[in-house]
This record gives structure tokens, C-alpha cells and sequence, in this order.
């Protein structure tokens, strides 16, 4: 039970999360040089009068994203109105009442979820994974992404993240794979043992998802998954490549709910699927069409867009609900200018430890001044 009877919203409020990137995030599919989110705080009242504030964050990675921030901020706020006094008994009238307020947009809807929960799960004392129905918190590995760039750039990047500890790289390709290829070696001869998860992000045909592939086996790379080579709506482009590639083909753009996961398994288009908070509409959707996914044989990856501390923990909280995923992708904060939140996890490097704090145990810095 996420929370006793007689819980009601108090407030809901929302603002801009934009947070300077070190280098600027780039797929094949566009660039990003801050994050453009929004922060949700949602403030939550029992029966006996406690009350408790919990965080969320609706992330945008246009043009992944239909929303960008501008359109979050305005979506929520006009929400936020409405949910103001609603009463809160179980999970259902979560869902409905967001159903009925924010109903066309999944990435306002995890945002306002999330801090919901959050808040829920503080007036309980749980962290929210066992307020979700988990039995432990395992730490994560994550990998850590190296964007499209020159390979000289790309190589200088893994070898600074290498000294912090990452061995794995998410690698960003998907706009020519030949010059993919070059970055592939260059990372591969920077950083020795390197292992590599490719993302084109819907970048290709399915003969240069292929093409690519092969080179990068056959120069010896160590290639444990590709995500989302063909196009969202290319189905039999994502099937071609899952029946003729020796590694998990895991579908991120092609996987937005239920009925993409009933269309990936008649196509067979995929062995896998990303777990999103910002595409899935929160952690109680994600929860549970991770479940379903795991029953029907796919394996699990936990990924974000390009989100602060806050959007990543609500992810690891889904992760340590499930019991675990096949490939942690929870690591777009260690690229940002600044964190301005603190609390909920212990990072060493590529390893990332929930602290058992209430809720996801995250709060935001005081705002300096001057």
C-alpha cells in the first residue's frame, strides 16, 4: 500500500529545472547543452495532519520528446490547480486522477507521479522501492554515455571518465556509421577492456545498424547490447537486425506503453526494452510494463533522458522495485555543469548505492545568493 486512507494533495507547484551540460549531449537525432526539464514538488497531507513534500522530474529530450520545457511548465501548473484538495486512497485514484488532468503528455505525468509518490512514500518513513512492493536495494553499475563527436574527442572523454572508474560506455552512433566505426576504435584503443552498449537512436537502415555491428565485432570490441537501431515505426528494420545480430536488440523509441510491447513481440523486433520514466508516464507504469516484459522474455534496461539526481533516483527506486534490470543506464547527472540536489544515493564511480532514506531521499540545495 503506498498509502493509508484520508492522504490528500495539498499543493502541487512546479519550475524550471535546466541544469548546464560539461559538453554538449548530441544523438543522431539532435543536441542538447542544458537539460530542459521541469521540477515538481508535491505536497502531500494524512489524516493526522502530517505532511510531507516529495520531488519529481518531467524531462524533455526534444525532439525524442513531443514536449519541450516551456510546454512542461504549463501543462503541470494548469494541472496542479486541479489536483489541489484531491484525496488519495490507493494507487487507482493516482492513476485516474492523472489520467483525467494530464492526460496527453507521459513526461508531465512522470514528473507530477514521481513527487506524488515521493511525498507518499516519506509520510510513510519507506524508501520508495519498498513502498513499491521491493524486498531490497542492490547497488547499480551504470554505464556512462560518450555523445557523437570526432574521435579524438570521443576517446579524450572515455579516458577521463575511465579514471573515474567507468569501463562501460554507452556510445552514441547512428548518423554515419563509418565514421561510427572510427570512434568505436578510438574509444576501444583509450580505454583497453573497454566494453561498449551502441545507441543510434533510430538512426539507421537496418544494413547500417548491421554494417556497423560487424566492424565493431570484428575489430574485437566487447559489444554487450544495441538499442533502437531502425527508425521508432520500422519494425521489420528492428526485426532484421535482432534476428541477425549476436547481441540484445533493445527498443527505447519503438517502446512507449502496452501496445508497443504487443507489436514488438508479433515482429519480433526486439529482445529487450528501455524502461523510461519521461516515455512511460512514471514509475508505476514503468513498474509494471517491466514486469510484463520480464514475463513475456524480454530483458530490461533502466534509462533516463538527460536528467538531474532526481529524475535518475526515481528510476533506480523502479529498478530496486523489480528486483534488478539486465543493463543500468542511469548516469546522465555525472554529465551535468552543477548538481544542485543532494541526498538519496552513494556514488563511486559507475556504482550507485540508494541510501534507504524515506522516499527517494533526495532534497534540493538552499539557492545561493548573490
Amino acid at each position: 500500500m503506498l498509502w493509508g486512507s484520508g492522504v490528500s494533495i495539498v499543493e502541487v507547484t512546479v519550475a524550471p529545472l535546466s541544469i548546464p551540460l560539461r559538453e554538449p549531449f548530441v544523438i543522431a537525432s539532435g543536441r542538447m547543452d542544458a537539460t530542459r526539464a521541469a521540477l515538481v514538488r508535491a505536497t502531500l497531507q494524512d489524516h493526522r495532519g502530517r505532511r510531507a513534500t516529495g520531488l519529481g522530474e518531467s524531462a524533455a529530450l526534444p525532439p525524442v520528446t513531443r514536449e519541450d520545457q516551456p510546454e512542461l511548465l504549463q501543462l503541470i501548473a494548469t494541472a496542479a490547480a486541479d489536483l489541489r484538495g484531491a484525496e488519495l486512497g490507493q494507487a487507482e485514484d493516482l492513476d485516474r486522477l492523472l489520467a483525467k488532468h494530464l492526460p496527453g503528455s507521459a513526461v508531465a505525468r512522470a514528473g507530477v507521479e514521481t513527487a506524488i509518490l515521493d511525498a507518499a512514500a516519506r509520510l510513510q518513513g519507506l524508501p520508495l522501492w519498498r513502498a513499491l512492493g521491493g524486498s531490497d536495494a542492490p547497488a547499480l553499475s551504470t554505464d556512462i554515455t560518450l555523445s557523437i563527436s570526432d574521435p579524438e574527442r570521443m576517446a579524450a572523454a572515455a579516458t577521463r571518465h575511465a579514471h573515474a572508474g567507468f569501463t562501460c560506455f554507452k556510445v552514441k552512433v547512428g548518423r554515419d556509421w563509418r565514421a561510427d566505426c572510427a570512434s568505436l576504435r578510438a574509444v576501444a584503443a583509450a580505454v583497453p577492456g573497454a566494453r561498449f552498449r551502441l545507441d543510434a537512436n533510430a538512426g539507421f537502415a537496418a544494413a547500417e545498424a548491421l554494417a556497423l555491428l560487424d566492424a565493431a565485432l570484428a575489430d574485437g570490441l566487447t559489444v554487450e547490447c544495441y538499442e533502437q537501431p531502425c527508425a521508432a515505426d520500422d519494425l521489420a528494420g528492428m526485426a532484421e537486425v535482432t534476428a541477425r545480430a549476436s547481441v540484445p536488440v533493445i527498443a527505447d523509441e519503438s517502446f512507449r506503453g502496452p501496445a508497443d510491447l504487443d507489436r514488438l513481440l508479433t515482429a519480433r523486433a526486439a529482445g529487450a526494452v528501455n524502461l523510461k520514466l519521461a516515455k512511460l508516464g512514471g514509475p508505476l507504469a514503468a513498474l509494471a510494463l517491466g514486469r510484463r516484459a520480464r514475463a513475456e522474455g524480454f530483458g530490461l534496461m533502466a534509462g533516463a533522458m538527460v536528467e538531474t539526481r532526481v529524475g535518475l533516483l526515481a528510476m533506480a527506486h523502479v529498478v530496486a522495485a523489480l528486483g534488478g534490470v539486465d543493463w543500468v543506464d542511469l548516469d546522465t547527472a555525472f554529465l551535468l555543469a552543477e548538481d544542485p540536489f543532494t541526498g538519496g544515493w552513494q556514488v563511486d564511480g559507475p556504482r550507485v548505492r540508494l541510501t534507504g532514506a524515506a522516499g527517494l531521499g533526495v532534497d534540493a540545495l538552499p539557492q545561493r545568493r548573490g
